[in-house]
């Protein structure tokens, strides 16, 4: 009798049904949540995947390095130096300012932005797989069009999408979604990275630490522009690189890293009052 009555009064077993289907959903939502997590940290990981696989079926594999296998030549170190290099070096770039304010003209050279370029080419890469590709744009139209993608996409961020805490930190230096310097200045460099190769024979080649690379790369330039008396801005288009790239029509291995306009800073430029780390706040000497 006192068994009927517990059958009969408890609640889980008079609402078994509906206790089952929420354990059942809670169940699958967590296995669709941590499956989505794995999915995140997969894409994530995909443009620096480091291939490893110590199976006994790659061993079997006969790779081939991407380069040539060639035998090492002799190195001395530096031959083109600066008289007091690091000291001058550092005051050219302790000069440097990030610039949101250009004039249109004067145009500089064409062949000072090559070599610009062409000096960030000479940045170290993983397995020197080089993935970067450097669009230099000056065609008005194109620019405008660059313009309009942007500031499309940056009215939704700082409305929208941006933290609260990232708008007021970004207000001391006086930014918002308009960016009349994608039309103002003489060249924009949009730098990509190349998430992977492909080979003379179509194979897809790895592309090891290819942001990191990239990163490096683009530090290069920066030194370079400034070295040639040219004014930048290092600037990273939210939501943007899918666009770009179709506007440039860039390949699917290619994701827009950073974004540069490059030029005179305009008669009325005016910069932030920051100030830089003193050497003791970021160096740790053992």
């Amino acid at each position: 009798m006192e068994l009927d009555e517990i059958l009969e009064t408890s609640v889980f077993l008079k609402y078994w049904n509906v206790v089952l289907t929420i354990l059942l959903i809670g169940i699958l939502s967590k296995w669709l949540w941590n499956r989505k997590g794995h999915k995140q940290i997969e894409r994530e990981d995909e443009d620096n995947e480091i291939l490893a696989d110590s199976s006994s079926k790659a061993e079997e594999i006969d790779y081939a390095p991407a380069l040539e296998e060639k035998e090492h030549i002799a190195y001395k170190g530096a031959v083109e130096t600066l008289p007091d290099g690091a000291k001058e070096f550092y005051k050219m770039m302790n000069d440097r300012r990030s610039v949101r304010s250009y004039r249109r003209e004067p145009i500089p050279p064409i062949d000072v932005i090559e070599n610009c370029i062409r000096a960030a080419g000479t940045s170290p890469s993983g397995a020197h797989t080089e993935p970067w590709t450097f669009c230099v744009i000056t065609d008005m139209e194109i620019k405008q069009s660059i313009r309009d993608i942007i500031e499309s996409e940056e009215e939704l961020n700082y409305a929208q999408r941006m933290h609260k805490q990232w708008t007021t930190d970004l207000r001391p230096l006086k930014t918002n979604h308009v960016k009349p310097y994608l039309t103002d200045a003489p060249y924009l460099i949009l730098v990509f990275k190349q998430t992977y190769g492909v080979t003379k024979q179509g194979k897809r080649k790895q592309h090891y630490y290819n942001e990191i690379s990239v990163s490096i790369a683009v530090g290069i330039l920066l030194c370079a522009l400034q070295a040639a008396g040219l004014s930048s801005l290092v600037t990273t288009p939210l939501n943007c690189g899918p666009a770009l790239r179709a506007l440039l029509n860039r390949p699917v291995n290619e994701k827009l890293l950073v974004l540069l306009p490059v030029g005179y800073p305009a008669e009325n430029c005016k910069v932030p009052d920051l100030e830089r780390k003193q050497l003791d706040d970021i160096i740790v000497r053992y």
